[in-house]
């Protein structure tokens, strides 16, 4: 009985494990390396709009499929790498490329870092600029010295009447018991 068992569980797991999604194998032919090669950098260069961070060349995804077979008909039709990136933008953005164009609307994205690493070495510089706390800066001058003499007389004199007022309190306290 385990063994009958054990036969229709293998055999399930070996047909569920041989239906492994396999995208099929993309074959273009090209009139040189040249062309060949151009392929291979473009579509390392673009991104493919469905996945995330994965370019044409790394994504299974089918709109990446399309977008390689359309690239591989505009260069078979004779057209340059700058006009191929062109198509590329018009139709879907600057997010296709991985390496977007400085423009106004990218000027973010390429100079933000830039700009948070001055900002950081400022705020340092002006840290380690400010004098240090010494003896001197510290020290009281002559007034600031009396007034303080006088605050903790105050203070020693009304500790003083505090207590003598606790004792008075607790000895009455006691003389009623």
């Amino acid at each position: 009985m385990l063994s009958k068992m054990f036969f229709v569980l293998s055999t399930f797991v070996f047909i569920f494990a041989s239906n492994v999604m396999a995208s099929p194998v993309e074959v273009f032919e090209f009139h040189d390396d040249v062309t060949k090669v151009r392929f291979q950098a473009l579509s390392k260069e673009l991104r493919c709009p469905k996945c995330q961070n994965q370019n044409l060349a790394d994504s299974n995804s089918i709109v990446a499929s399309a977008l390689r077979l359309e690239l591989y008909n505009l260069l078979v039709q004779g057209r340059a790498d700058f006009e191929i990136m062109n198509i590329m933008v018009e139709r879907y953005g600057e997010f296709v490329l991985y390496r977007p164009r400085v423009s106004s609307v990218t000027y973010v994205l390429w100079f933000g870092p830039l700009v948070l690493i001055l900002i950081g070495i400022i705020v340092v510089i002006i840290i380690l600029r400010r004098k240090p706390a010494t003896k001197e800066n510290l020290a009281l001058n002559s007034q600031q010295q009396e007034k303080l003499q006088q605050l903790l007389q105050n203070n020693q004199a009304q500790t003083n009447q505090d207590l003598a007022f606790d004792l008075t309190k607790a000895s009455n306290k006691k003389e009623k018991e």
